[in-house]
Parts: structure tokens; sequence; C-alpha cells
């Protein structure tokens, strides 16, 4: 028996800060080009979840996990999250290595490329995790497919350590175009909610992610153990298996140049369907929900300024319709 009232969210996993280059073109091979503007941002995983659940749930407790370096960039993530409300006792510093980062290069007006540097979050595994401090009821760990420790089994025993405990378990992965998905197979009888998007509940079942085939590939992670509830985001509908049965919900109808940035949407929607499994809310609910917090995130070119209170999510998506 744990000796904590559990309560609240941890997320744990990947910590980065995003350095971002406004350009005016992009330079072909031998050439150069003028960074016109710098600006830096909080990124991966662990941030964006974190301080979007906090500014949807201001009282709620919420834990971040991971590793970050003795450097300039970790000390300006651990302000960020702190100064966000962010219990960040469960950060590691590395003496010896430097905090994860990306370099993004952005055109104005256009495309953007990313150079990142795994850094210390690639490093991040099981003994970097203090669980005698955790006092959650939900364990988000991600991104797999981007930590090294995590992806060769150490995210399988910290996933095995939480159910032990009596913690709610969810994952998180990274899109990308590989084989290496099998690598997660082994830690899905270990998770309560499995939340990702239609590419990589694909990849997981090598199943083609078409309209028709999404009802299949639930019943297939299901199948390949994931315990409570399956939830698949698509930018059209959203979809959800669990004991009560399958349920779709569309996505909202947003006018045409609402859009500013995709940049941190997974992640809102990710933490509107935690905050509603949270709550204890129906399926269709939690879909509903987590389809609205991603709005506010599609409102906003960076990953995490969109979001608010529950109340103002609620009221300013009440002004869209949703899809037929």
């Amino acid at each position: 028996m744990s000796k904590f009232e559990r309560n609240g969210i941890a997320v744990a996993g990947s910590i980065l800060v995003d350095k971002i280059n406004e350009i005016k073109a992009y330079p072909q091979s031998g050439e150069l080009t003028q960074i016109v503007a710098l600006q830096k941002a909080v990124g991966g995983c662990v941030p964006n979840v974190a301080l979007d659940l906090k500014k949807i749930c201001p009282k709620m407790n919420v834990q971040a996990i991971g590793k970050i370096g003795n450097d300039e960039e970790g000390v300006y993530v651990t302000d960020v999250l702190r100064q966000g409300g962010i219990d960040v006792s469960g950060f590691v510093v590395d003496d010896s290595g430097k905090t994860s980062f990306t370099e993004v290069m952005s055109v104005i007006n256009g495309q953007r490329t990313f150079f990142t540097y795994p850094g210390t979050s690639a490093t991040f595994g099981l003994n970097d995790m203090d669980f005698n401090n955790l006092n959650v009821k939900i364990l988000l760990l991600g991104y797999f497919l981007l930590l090294e420790k995590i992806d060769n089994g150490e995210g399988l025993h910290i996933l095995q350590k939480a159910t032990e405990l009596g913690i709610k378990t969810s994952i998180d992965l990274v899109s990308e175009n590989s084989d290496r998905y099998k690598l997660v197979l082994p830690c899905l009888p270990y998770t309560d909610y499995l939340i990702i998007n239609e590419h990589e509940a694909g990849k997981l079942t090598d199943i083609v992610p078409t309209e028709d085939n999404l009802k299949k590939i639930t019943r297939k992670l299901m199948e390949l153990g994931v315990r409570e509830k399956v939830i698949i985001h698509k930018p059209e509908y959203s979809v959800c298996l669990s004991e009560a049965g399958y349920t779709v919900v569309p996505s909202y109808k947003l006018p045409n140049d609402y859009i500013k940035g995709t940049t941190g949407a997974g992640d809102a929607f990710c933490a509107g369907s935690l905050i509603g499994i949270y709550q204890g809310w129906s399926d269709k609910e939690i879909l509903e929900f987590g389809s609205a917090c991603s709005v506010m995130a599609l409102g906003k070119a960076d990953a995490t300024s969109g979001l608010v209170t529950m109340k103002e999510i609620l009221e300013f998506c009440n002004r869209f319709e949703r899809r037929g």
C-alpha cells in the first residue's frame, strides 16, 4: 500500500529545447543564408503535455520527470515548467551531458527543417525514476522511438513498476517511417491508455490505417495487450475502443485561416484525453474534449500557448460545429 494519497498526472520522458531560427530562404549546399530572428521554446512530450495539463486544470498536481544537462538549456526548460506551476522535482541533472535540443530552420511563410541533438533525454531510463515520490494516479511515458534506453527495455520496466504501485499508465510515440515500432509491442500489456495517431496505430499493427480499418486496428491493439482504452486521433475524427464499445467523434470544422501551426496538436489531444480519463468521463466526452484541446493548439504557431482552462476551451469551441 502506498503511503501517498495519489492524485494528479505525471509526464516522463522526452525533454528538449527548440531553437527556432527564422530565415528568408533555405540555402543550397555550399550557400549561406542569414538568420533574421531567433526564438526559443520548450519541446518534447514532458514540457508540452505537462504545461497543457496544468493550463487546462490549474489546480491539478502535475509532475514532470526526465533528464537534462547542467547547461543554459536545462536551466531554461526547468524555469519555464516551474513558472508554469509544474512539479520539476523529478528532473535529473546530468553534469556530463547536454540538454536535448532541436535547431529549427524556419523559412518565413514557408517550411521548417529540423536538426535534433538526442542529448540527455536519450539516456533517460529506469534509474532516473524516483518511484518513492511518484504520488500520481496516471503516468504518461513518451516519446517512444526517441529515447534510446526507453526503447530498449527500460520503458517496459518503468511501466511494470508503475503498475505494481497501482498507477495507471499511458504511452506516447513519435511518428516515423520505420520498422522500429516492434520495440513498443512488449509495453502494450502494461499500458492502460494508448493515445496515438492513425499513422502510429497502423505501424504498430501492420494494418493500413484507412477509415474502414480503424476499428480493426483498435481491436488488434487490445489483443496485443492494451488494458483499458485505445484512442486514435486523426485530423478528421478520433476513435476510442474500451469495454464500453467503439466510439467515433468527428473533429471540428475550422475556418480556413484559423490554423496557425500543427506543432503540439497531438500533445494537446493527449492532455485533454488524459484529463477526461482522470475525471471519469465517458469515451465520447473524452474524445470531444481531446479534439477541443487540439483546436486550441492549432490556433497558435507554438506547442503550448494556445491552451487555457477547461471552461475557456469549452466556451471557445462552442462557436464551431463538428464535421458531419
